[in-house]
């Protein structure tokens, strides 16, 4: 066995168990299997695309004063780096929060296809001979390749469609991340297409993907939009401070102080005056 089967092992055999389980016991067909497998791993990624969302909300929140910052020290890339490290760690951002379950989702997509490929000859000839592998009379067998029939391209429309649509639905702060991200579905095509991709494995893409649509809507109503955080103005009045309490005689002193002072030049110029009188007679 080769070194990532070996490392995905521990991951393939639960889906596969959970599949022959929904399968056998609950009753449902391949294809149905592989739909309720993802709304199951979905269920239990929620805590993390909770946190992903909280982290990409807080982070657009800041996006002004970060964006402010980068063009602050945009000649001095290592002086800027330890400047947005200082931001994210004063406003309590974490960036890497928001890639938590597309990593997590990385492996069980990849065990998926490893558990998809041989599925036929490791299971169905074995355990299920027979068994009805189509789905919705347009699907023939998940476990073909998408090229081998039309309704593989199909699912490719499908799936290029809500990719596109569970981007859209995911706030990110920063518009070039989001044009890469909506130009990664085009590119993955030459990949679908030149792999071996079992229609099984898309059928569970597209299902996440629509998941992912369906849970924006919701997280939108239950998380809505912070508001952004105040700016800050050199045109703010300083601070008014408190004059000291004191006694009658203080507070007299004071004044008189103030007003001696604000006396002091009226009196010169009188003099001046007084001194230039004589010399305009003469």
């Amino acid at each position: 066995m080769i070194i990532p089967l070996a490392i995905l092992e521990p991951i393939e055999r639960p889906l596969s168990a959970i599949l022959e389980w929904l399968h056998s016991s609950g009753g449902l067909p391949w294809a149905w299997a592989i739909i309720v497998l993802t709304v199951l791993v979905r269920i239990v990624l929620v805590p993390l695309t909770v946190k992903q969302i909280r982290s990409m909300q807080h982070l657009q929140q800041h996006a002004p004063e970060l964006k402010a910052l980068q063009q602050k020290y945009k000649g001095d890339r290592q002086k800027m780096n330890e400047e947005v490290m200082k931001f994210y760690r004063e406003n309590s951002i974490n960036p890497a929060a928001s890639c938590l379950p597309i990593l997590v989702q990385i492996p069980i997509f990849i065990s998926l296809y490893y558990v998809l490929r041989d599925f036929e000859k490791d299971v169905l000839n074995v355990k299920y001979p027979g068994s009805d592998v189509g789905w919705l009379n347009v699907v023939p067998n998940i476990t073909d390749n998408i090229t081998s029939h039309w309704s593989g391209w199909l699912l490719v429309v499908i799936y290029v469609v809500s990719q596109l649509a569970s981007i859209i639905s995911m706030p990110m702060p920063d518009p070039r991340q989001k044009w890469i991200m909506l130009a990664l579905p085009f590119v993955f095509i030459l990949f679908i297409v030149n792999a071996t991709f079992p229609v099984g494995l898309l059928l569970y893409w597209v299902t996440t993907n629509l998941w992912t649509v369906g849970q924006g809507l919701v997280t939108r109503r239950m998380f809505p939009k912070p508001p952004p955080p105040p700016k800050r103005s050199s045109r703010t009045p300083p601070k008014e401070t408190a004059e000291p309490v004191g006694d009658g005689k203080g507070a007299g002193a004071g004044q008189a102080v103030q007003s001696s002072r604000a006396a002091a030049p009226g009196q010169q110029r009188v003099r001046r005056r007084k001194k230039k009188g004589p010399r305009s007679r003469r």
